[in-house]
């Protein structure tokens, strides 16, 4: 009784995570994410599905053939590789991850992660370089001498 209900279970979670895998696999959801990726060419520096220049030479003969590939069956990456191919690289909203591509995702955080350890740096030097100057005298009469602490309640009292 056990082990008939526990394959149940296990059906039925597997059921579910197929549906929420296959939950966006449309073509119209593949054609979205391709065309979000992609630049248009005609300059306006838009992406190319939500390019909005008036009289746009590229974008609708772009779109066409976006979705002549996604219905060809092709891969994303191959979509893309077609767009570069024909476009050049500039098409790409995002750097691919890999060769010489990987300098455009890791310098900034270089970059960044170099910059404020410099400035950490810089703050320590500054912070110990004024720990060596000469330290600051209170200025005026010792404050702690009898004769003054007589001569300060002298003068305040009513």
């Amino acid at each position: 009784m056990f082990r008939l209900s526990f394959r149940r279970w296990m059906q039925a979670g597997f059921v579910c995570l197929l549906a929420v895998v296959m939950l966006g696999a449309t073509p119209s959801s593949r054609f979205e994410k391709v065309g979000h990726e992609m630049m248009c060419a005609c300059g306006c520096g838009q992406i190319l599905l939500e390019c909005n220049h008036v009289g746009c030479p590229d974008s609708d003969r772009m779109i066409g053939e976006l979705r002549a590939q996604v219905a060809g069956g092709g891969s994303d990456s191959s979509i893309m590789n077609w767009f570069v191919a024909k476009y050049g690289a500039t098409i790409l909203a995002a750097p691919v991850r890999g060769g010489f591509d990987n300098v455009a995702w890791i310098a900034p955080m270089a970059v960044f992660f170099l910059a404020t350890l410099g400035t950490g740096f810089l703050v320590r030097m500054w912070k110990l370089r004024s720990g060596r100057q000469l330290p600051l005298r209170a200025a005026g009469p010792n404050v702690g001498s009898d004769a003054l602490r007589e001569r300060i309640r002298r003068e305040t009292e009513y």
